[in-house]
């Protein structure tokens, strides 16, 4: 729970420019009597990528090289990979200005939906305790 800066109420709101909370209009015009500062919110960590690497902008997400390189092994996603639809559809994917409208239309197709959970599974594989 976070109290207000102003009177130490349940801060339900935030300031956009500073990340105080306050707990109402009352509070926030308060607030704003006094310039407040602008905070620069914390980055999420990157991971490091190695410079060899094709990865130009790395973010949380970015699967490590490491795992990446599994996906050359994995049997099973070397036989999804046979099919020239699925194929076909990574190439439509990679070769789009707007990939994200192509991806959606992809996830709609249960050969890519498994292509995508068979890589998910080498890089991410799931626990026991998730089964």
């Amino acid at each position: 729970m976070k109290n207000c800066i102003i009177c130490n109420e349940d801060g339900k709101y935030k300031c956009p420019t500073c990340l105080i909370y306050y707990c109402s209009v009352t509070c926030c015009k308060k607030h704003r009597e006094n310039k407040c500062d602008v905070v620069k919110k914390e980055e999420p960590m990157l991971q490091p990528v190695p410079q060899s690497s094709e990865i130009r902008y790395p973010t949380v997400d970015t699967v490590p090289l490491e795992k990446l390189k599994l996906l050359q092994r994995d049997k099973t996603l070397k036989q999804i990979l046979e099919n020239p639809h699925l194929r076909d559809l990574l190439q439509t994917i990679d070769k789009a200005e707007n990939a994200d409208v192509e991806m959606q239309k992809a996830m709609l197709e249960p050969l890519f939906v498994e292509f995508a959970d068979a890589c998910l599974n080498v890089v991410e594989p799931k626990s026991d305790d998730e089964t």
